[in-house]
């Protein structure tokens, strides 16, 4: 990590200039208004165009805006603070001085991801698309950053092979991409929930998220968003084969193979809009609804032709020749021969044969040992044995059954015998790859079943609507806090808020503008909440937040910024701007209260306190009773 923050202190890391940079330096003021960031984007007609086209394409069935406020206020703040970075950085580095990193592609890639990931974030609500949007143009920016620091070294180790690895990376430049991504990453306000995930999501396995938690859920999202922009910039006969790969990650996250494909093919006609935009070069892609629709015939389908590998194992020179003749001719087998018996051992292990023939008469390690050998490895468990042996006496017997092979042929009678009895050995392979085919399709199906679960117990404590919990897992979330707090001693508080006349929301403009009503609340309460406050949708227009080891005194300057927070929002209704209001009831957990019921109680007495008094307000329990704010 020194070695990063030195770069951060040499100044060399990419990063934004212009209009950008003033837009990174303005968000971070808490006092900065909408006119003042409008008037800065409005300075530079490139940046005011896509963020307008970024804002019409988030808007689902919506006018068109022509507004640079209205956009602002459609993506959020924090989404036009991270795509004025992103854009920045396309537009400053599409060339550079390392001259085996492909900038052209690199752009391509990182647009297709950047697009993969709204599209995917608006069928699974994990994070606000537009936010996506950006961190999945920013996944790969530690590469470019790698290529500009270092652009001879870093060109070497893509000269070995074109993708590095990050231990390549590390040794050679004490430093790898994805660390230098995260730094950028926070340098551009993106937050920590969101840079976790893309910091594993090349190796989804080395994180340590609980399963079915935020942060696990949404590293399969960028792998996903990544595995599909890798095939989409790949030749048609590699996505072919691959194609297999993508319908299993997309089942993982609900979708199934005919939605999967629209998805696909909705996310390459968004990339095309989006390399005009950014002079980003495309390439005509395939349809992927065909592709999905008849994948190619891989894990998830037995090979139509069974081919067996086959060795055969013998010194004398006659063995050998008639061994080669009689399988060499037979059909739908690969035929590998060895001299020896160590040879042979030596062969099995780089090839791991389905069928091997050895002659038990060998000099050194005979057939009986050889078959002994590879019986004793777990791989050889399963492999069809044929020992030439004259089984007539009863050591040779007790060599047979020791060694546990599958069938003996006599020497003298090889020539007639053997063809028929590879039969029988081909007959068992085709079994064999049937059984493990299935045994593959059962594990694959266990796995995909443990993972609907997990997201079937996930939605169950979720609101869909919002993300936040839902009623039921704010109540277990509550019992917690109090159950620590009483062991502990430390204070935890609860704030209840309402929707101010909600109803009149949803009456005069419809159930759609009081979703986005509720959604635009939702996030600021989120975005007001500390990382250890549980947030939850209490149903309807109520929600609830749940703040452990924090007094009384704290929250209510905290409930106050929230609600001064609401009552800036401007959510867009055809011509209008909307304006929304909440109010607010709190409430500390006090000596006299007996269990969380009783905290629930006197937030909801304050809150109703609240909009009785006016709406719009504060109102605190304390000691049985009840003061105003606000």
């Amino acid at each position: 990590m020194k070695a990063i923050e030195q770069l951060r202190i040499n100044g060399g890391l990419p990063s934004p200039k212009g209009v950008a940079l003033a837009i990174m330096q303005i968000s971070r003021r808490d006092d900065a208004t909408l006119e003042e960031i409008s008037r800065l984007v409005q300075s530079d007609p490139v940046t005011s165009g896509r963020l307008l086209h970024m804002a019409n394409a988030a808007s689902i069935g919506g006018r068109p805006l022509a507004s640079i406020p209205e956009a602002i206020i459609r993506l959020g703040l924090a989404a036009v603070r991270q795509l004025a970075m992103g854009f920045s950085l396309v537009d400053q580095y599409r060339s550079g001085a390392c001259k085996s990193f492909d900038y052209p592609r690199f752009w391509s890639h990182s647009l297709l991801m950047a697009v993969a990931m709204q599209e995917l974030g608006k069928r699974v609500r994990l994070a606000s698309p537009d936010e996506l949007f950006a961190c999945g143009l920013l996944a790969r920016i530690g590469q470019l950053a790698l290529a500009t620091l270092y652009p001879e070294e870093y060109a070497q180790l893509l000269q070995r092979g074109g993708e590095t690895t990050v231990e390549a990376e590390r040794q050679l430049l004490h430093v790898d991409h994805n660390e230098l991504t995260a730094v950028i990453l926070e340098d551009c306000g993106i937050p920590r929930a969101l840079a976790e995930p893309v910091f594993f999501h090349e190796n989804v396995e080395s994180a340590s998220f609980a399963e079915g938690s935020r942060p696990y859920q949404l590293t399969r999202l960028f792998h996903l968003a990544r595995r599909l922009a890798d095939l989409s910039l790949a030749p048609d006969e590699q996505r072919t084969q691959h194609i297999g790969e993508l319908m299993l990650l997309g089942g993982k996250i609900g979708l199934d193979a005919g939605e999967l494909g629209i998805l696909l093919d909705q996310v390459h006609a968004q990339w095309h809009d989006w390399s005009a935009v950014l002079q980003v070069p495309d390439d005509n892609v395939s349809a992927f609804t065909d592709l999905v629709a008849t994948p190619a015939a891989a894990a998830d389908n037995a090979p139509a032709v069974e081919v067996s590998r086959v060795l055969w194992v013998a010194s004398a020179a006659p063995v050998r020749a008639m061994l080669a003749e009689i399988l060499g001719g037979m059909p739908d087998q690969v035929v590998h021969s060895a001299g020896s018996g160590e040879e042979g051992l030596a062969l099995a292990v780089q090839l791991m044969p389905q069928v091997v023939i050895a002659d038990s008469r060998m000099p050194g390690l005979d057939g009986w040992a050889l078959c002994r050998a590879l019986r004793a490895t777990p791989w050889g468990q399963s492999i069809y044995l044929i020992v030439l042996a004259s089984v007539t006496s009863e050591t040779e017997i007790r060599l047979a059954t020791e060694a546990q092979i599958n069938d003996c042929v006599s020497p003298a009678q090889a020539a007639r015998m053997l063809p028929l009895r590879m039969g029988a050995a081909r007959q068992y392979v085709k079994l064999l790859n049937q059984w493990e085919h299935d045994r593959a399709q059962l594990k694959r199906f266990s796995a995909e079943l443990a993972m609907s679960n997990r997201k079937l117990q996930h939605y169950a404590l979720i609101d869909q609507l919002t993300g936040l919990q839902n009623r039921r897992a704010g109540m277990e979330s509550l019992a917690q806090a109090w159950s620590m707090a009483e062991r502990s001693g430390d204070p935890v508080t609860m704030m209840m808020i309402d929707i101010d006349r909600f109803k009149e929301v949803n009456d005069t403009h419809g159930h759609a503008v009081g979703d986005q009503v509720l959604l635009e609340v939702a996030r600021t309460i989120r975005r007001s909440a500390r990382k250890e406050d549980a947030v939850c949708r209490m149903g309807g227009e109520e929600f609830l937040v749940i703040c452990r080891n924090a007094d009384l005194s704290s929250s209510l300057h905290a409930a106050e910024r929230l609600r001064k927070a609401v009552a800036g929002l401007r959510v867009a209704v055809e011509d209008q701007q909307l304006g929304v209001t909440i109010s607010i009831g709190l409430a500390a957990r006090e000596d006299g209260m007996a269990d969380p019921g009783a905290l629930v109680n006197a937030a909801d007495k304050a809150l109703y306190a609240a909009k009785k008094k006016g709406r719009n307000r504060t109102c605190r329990y304390e000691d049985g009773k009840l003061y105003l704010e606000g």
